[in-house]
Formats: structure tokens, sequence, C-alpha cells
């Protein structure tokens, strides 16, 4: 794992994991994010964020990670948020439907800010 690719930031009610993608995610990083979004995932109070606001490139088969990765934090009462800054990106989403599914966020800073109690989405 890339050292500048995972941070972790606890307050007294929350742990966030931060997991940075790269510009482009294809089938040569795919399976490596996808299993750092899973192993993120810990009972109760977690809030991990899959920061893809650099990321130009995700297509059809990577978003399925995104979902199984919510699937796991619905597992563990705790709540996957997703960064999409890019046009991209969000149009694979919504011609996807997951946008319907996940918690997207145009910022890092905004997907921090919410203050939302962790409730998963199923």
């Amino acid at each position: 794992m890339n050292p500048d690719a995972r941070h972790s930031i606890v307050s007294p009610l929350m742990v966030w994991e931060i997991i940075t993608f790269p510009a482009e995610v294809d089938i040569s990083n795919s399976a490596r994010l996808g299993s750092e979004l899973l192993a993120a995932f810990r009972p109760g109070g977690t809030v991990v964020i899959a920061d893809m606001s650099r990321t130009a490139f995700c297509d059809s088969f990577d978003t399925r990670r995104l979902l199984i990765a919510n699937d796991r934090a619905g597992e563990n009462l705790a709540q996957l948020r997703v960064v999409v800054a890019t046009a991209n990106v969000l149009r694979v989403l919504r011609l996807t439907g997951v946008d319907q599914v996940l918690d997207i966020y145009p910022s890092l800073p905004k997907a921090l800010a919410d203050s939302a109690p962790v409730v998963p989405r199923s």
C-alpha cells in the first residue's frame, strides 16, 4: 500500500479512514483498492472515505467494488462516503445507478464536515 494512500483521523465519536484513489482505477489496481476499502471497516462508528477526488477514470466494474464496500459498511454499522470531483466518474456512477446507493460528496472537506450519525445506507 502506498503510505500516502491511507490516513486515519480519530475523534471522540468516530474514526475516519481515508483511502485515496489514484487518477485511474482499472484492472491493475482495482483489486488492491477494493481490499483496502474492506480492510478499513471496523465495527461501530467508523466512517471510511473513498477519496476519488483525483480520479478521472473508473469503469462500471470498479463501481461494483464500491458497492461491496458499502455492504461491508452496513455489516459493521459503519459508513462509506465517496468523494467524487470529476464529471467522468460521476457520470459512470449515475449511469450504473450507484449514485442512488452511495453517499457521494463533491470534496473531501465536505465529506469530513458531515456530522450526520453513522447510519449506513442499504
